[in-house]
């Protein structure tokens, strides 16, 4: 008999319902888009309830897609969205406000002043692994608890819930059975020591959180609670959880010190395993959980890109320049590589190594004979270019990764995984299977199940599809880096 995966792969601009089988083969897919917010310059929400009938209707329509039925899925794993945030009603299940994504930059002056304790700031980076910003949950959570009217009252009362969108959607999938986190999301939260592997009192103080809000923070592989009967008329265990990134990381099976992985969603992130020992960086990069089996935490160098697929969003909904994504390729093409244009896409600040709040995107290097081509090639170079800047920070910090895989809805553009190994002068792989964020989530959820003995099936399972080589020559590189660099210096002077 064949052993089905169910995963649920919830992103920032929609939701998706992977079936695997144990190869790793796609059986079905299902996907909704759901709507973005942005109530004031800066400001990124969600409705919490478009997100989850996002999440339940994909789960009903995979199986419309594919022969498998409910009954044949073993196992399900969940894959989210990092760092944003939701406090609902314990009894109710209802949020007390939308959630707060993780491109929202509301608190940015709360940090900044924050920022002036450097105790408090070397203390978050020392137990986290992260940067005092606006990105993650910590300060998203107190403004919620500040802002929404006797939401702290609740809270200390001990009435409401915080979780990321993992949590939220396992403690809705099991009707408020499960109230629980995996350890790769709790390490993006700021208030989460990735020593100890616990809940840090001292920042819980600082930024004022009810311990009794949070998760149980369990393993990535590890027993989450049961899928209701009443969402598809059977029971499944959830098994596996793990935030995007993470999830990719085990989905490119990434699983020995040095290996690399950048996905290519919303936002473009890379992730260098360090192995069993926190590399601590000196380039404003995040230390990280790369994910944690059997009780053993992995670590992992990251770098964090705000715009990707969502530059090209803009490209298609702000400017519509394009109809769909898809033309993008055949656009670029038309474009000399070296046309002088940068399109720098700050629209929510800059992530790293800059950590910007308050840089706003541009567009530098327009003549009358910038088109729309040269505009759409400036927008995918710019995610290479950014991509760029994470290189040379892990190689500042001693850890420069040689390959990089790719994934995601970019890593799909020949012209862009050209280009990508071109700038960073390395050689990029795409795998057979680009859904490696789900797929991560559905290895997670195997091994549990007992589908997978060990990591090293998973590693024997990864194929590469195509390899891009490097065509530009060390100078072509360095003027095109150089111009790109002059760009940003542009911006975060205005």
């Amino acid at each position: 008999m064949t052993d089905y995966i169910l995963a649920i792969d919830q992103g920032t601009t929609s939701s998706r319902a992977i079936i695997f089988g144990a190869a790793g083969d796609i059986i079905g897919v299902a996907q909704r888009e759901f709507p973005q917010s942005y109530p004031q310059d800066g400001w990124v929400e969600h409705d919490p309830e478009a997100i989850w009938n996002s999440v339940t209707d994909t789960l009903r329509q995979v199986f419309d897609k594919c022969p498998v039925t409910p009954a044949e899925i073993k196992t399900l794993g969940i894959t989210n969205q990092r760092e944003t945030t939701l406090v609902w009603n314990k009894h109710t299940g209802e949020t007390v406000y939308p959630a707060i994504v993780w491109q929202d930059r509301r608190t940015s002056e709360t940090c900044r002043q924050l920022s002036e304790d450097t105790a408090l700031t070397d203390y978050i980076t020392e137990r986290t692994g992260l940067l005092l910003d606006p990105y993650f949950s910590a300060t998203k959570i107190g403004w919620i608890l500040d802002n929404v009217e006797g939401a702290r009252e609740l809270a200390e009362a001990g009435e409401l819930l915080f979780g990321t969108v993992d949590t939220f959607l396992i403690w809705r999938l099991t009707k408020g059975a499960s109230h629980v986190t995996d350890a790769t999301n709790a390490s993006r939260t700021m208030l989460f020591d990735i020593h100890s592997q616990q809940w840090d009192e001292r920042l819980l103080d600082e930024f004022n959180i009810p311990k009794a809000m949070l998760p149980e923070v369990l393993d990535c592989a590890a027993e989450f609670g049961e899928l209701d009967e009443s969402l598809l008329g059977t029971g499944i265990p959830i098994q596996g959880v793990a935030g995007d990134q993470q999830a990719a990381l085990v989905g490119q099976a990434c699983f020995d010190k040095g290996m690399a992985k950048s996905t290519y969603g919303t936002g473009c992130f890379m992730i260098l395993n360090t192995g069993d020992t926190p590399l601590m960086s000196e380039n404003r990069l995040l230390t990280t959980v790369g994910y944690r089996l059997d009780g053993k935490t992995t670590y992992a160098l990251e770098g964090s890109i705000f715009m990707a697929g969502a530059t090209i969003q803009w490209l298609r909904d702000g400017l519509h320049l394009i109809d769909n994504a898809e033309e993008t390729e055949a656009l670029a093409q038309r474009s000399r590589r070296d046309n002088g244009v940068f399109l720098v896409p700050a629209f929510t600040g800059l992530g790293a190594p800059y950590w910007d709040p308050d840089a706003r995107g541009a567009i530098l290097g327009l003549t009358r004979d910038t088109g729309i081509s040269e505009i759409v090639a400036a927008g995918l170079q710019s995610v290479c270019y950014q991509t760029k800047d994470l290189q040379k920070a892990m190689e500042c910090d001693g850890a420069r990764p040689v390959t990089l895989r790719v994934d995601g809805g970019m890593a799909k553009n020949d012209w862009v995984m050209g280009f990508l190994s071109d700038i960073l002068g390395a050689e990029v792989e795409r795998p057979v299977v680009t859904e490696t964020t789900a797929l991560g989530a559905a290895y997670l959820a195997g091994l549990q199940a007992g589908i997978y003995d060990s990591v090293n099936t998973l590693s024997k399972q990864w194929l590469c599809e195509t390899t891009f080589r490097p065509r530009l020559t060390k100078a072509q590189r360095d003027q095109a880096y150089e111009g790109w660099q002059a760009a940003v210096a542009r911006i975060r002077c205005c």
